[in-house]
């Protein structure tokens, strides 16, 4: 099999997740390298630029592919915090990441499976050429934190991104 190794860096105007700005407006500088083969891949990402809980760096595992049309995703992912004793620890804060789709449209499902309780996430995203739309919806398990947000996002070229997002808080223009 063959095996392809890729990596990748970025540097944005803040750190913005899900729909919200983690790092209160502060830039953040990220980069990942990815190991793939036949379907199956495995990576590691870190950034910098999350004001509450600091550095961060995330280990994934996962497996998709594709039917003529059809695409189909299954990952898992756990998140670590140097320096933040709770989420220092392999498996502290993981989820599984599930995502099915159909040409340009795909469903994604977030499940919190440690670290938490309750909490899920659901985006619903499209794209054509380079325009993009997701609407994602954050359920933390029935506290008032329930918000859905809207990103559309431009790719100007391989190295230019914008996303413009609403959220439940407030409206922020991301530069990648």
């Amino acid at each position: 099999a063959e095996v392809e190794v890729a990596a990748s860096a970025s540097v944005a105007s803040m750190y913005f997740w899900r729909g919200l700005d983690l790092g209160d407006g502060t830039p953040a500088v990220s980069g990942d390298i990815v190991v793939s083969s036949e379907g199956a891949y495995a990576g590691i990402w870190g950034s910098s630029g999350d004001t509450s809980t600091g550095y961060e760096y995330d280990l994934w595992a996962g497996y998709g592919g594709s039917v003529e049309d059809f695409t189909y995703d299954v990952s898992l992912w756990t998140y670590m915090y140097p320096g933040n004793d709770a989420l220092d620890t392999f498996g502290s804060l993981s989820e599984l990441i599930i995502s099915i789709g159909y040409g340009p449209v795909a469903f994604t499902y977030y499940d919190n499976v440690a670290g938490g309780t309750g909490y899920e996430y659901y985006t619903l995203s499209a794209g054509y050429e380079e325009f993009s739309g997701k609407l994602g919806y954050s359920d933390p398990g029935g506290d008032d934190d329930t918000y859905t947000h809207l990103d559309l996002g431009y790719a100007y070229n391989d190295n230019l991104s914008f996303t413009l997002s609403n959220c439940k808080t407030k409206t922020v223009l991301k530069y990648q």
